[in-house]
């Protein structure tokens, strides 16, 4: 199932002597990238990807799966495969895309958690937009398309379904979904998350 993309909590303090409920286990996000990105870039992603999960209880940590030992173990992970050219180099006015900005591997029915990008489709679907900014803001802009692009591929793995809804789980975005100050899930959608994260990470404790 391909992401399709057309141009088109409060917390509860426990009171004294009361058990302190542990916080859920990150997430591992194992990184690879065709061409690696510049910092201004890569801090961007990381910092939106975290913004968008972080207020639903979805910790991440980042890792360079090239650059990862082999015993560490994680209850939960995600690989995170980034194709094509992440800077803002050589862009223009016209959007030009073909095919999925990213898309969520599916095995025999099953979802796999393994993500897949294109910064040069995604590069290129808001390349007008950046076109427009200053040139020292483009960099982090294209950062933040990429950071919801996967945050709507983490959607679908850890809440395990193929299916969308509204806000980063919409099935088309545009290129003001990618472009503006902020994008979040919506109420129901998080729940699913929520409830499909709690659920993968009671089946790891076990």
């Amino acid at each position: 199932m391909k992401l399709v993309l057309i141009f088109l909590a409060i917390g509860v303090i426990p009171t004294l002597g009361e058990p302190k409920v542990p916080a859920p286990a990150a997430i591992t996000l194992y990184t690879q990238f065709e061409a690696a990105p510049s910092q201004p870039v890569m801090d961007a992603f990381q910092a939106e990807t975290d913004a968008i999960m972080d207020p639903i209880g979805m910790r991440l940590e980042w890792r360079n799966l090239n650059a990862s030992r082999t015993e560490e173990v994680s209850t939960e992970l995600a690989v995170v495969t980034v194709k094509g050219r992440c800077d803002v180099a050589a862009i223009g006015m016209r959007s030009k895309v073909e095919g999925a900005l990213g898309f969520t591997h599916i095995s025999d029915g099953q979802i796999l958690p393994f993500a897949e990008l294109s910064c040069d489709k995604v590069r290129n679907f808001v390349q007008g937009d950046l076109l427009m900014l200053p040139p020292n803001e483009r960099e982090a802009a294209f950062g933040r398309a990429l950071g919801r692009v996967l945050a709507h591929e983490l959607y679908h793995i850890f809440a395990n379904t193929t299916k969308h809804g509204s806000g980063i789980t919409k099935e088309s975005y545009t290129v003001h979904d990618l472009m503006c100050d902020d994008f979040q899930f919506q109420h129901k959608e998080a729940l699913v998350l929520r409830a499909g994260h709690e659920a993968l990470n009671a089946a790891g404790s076990m």
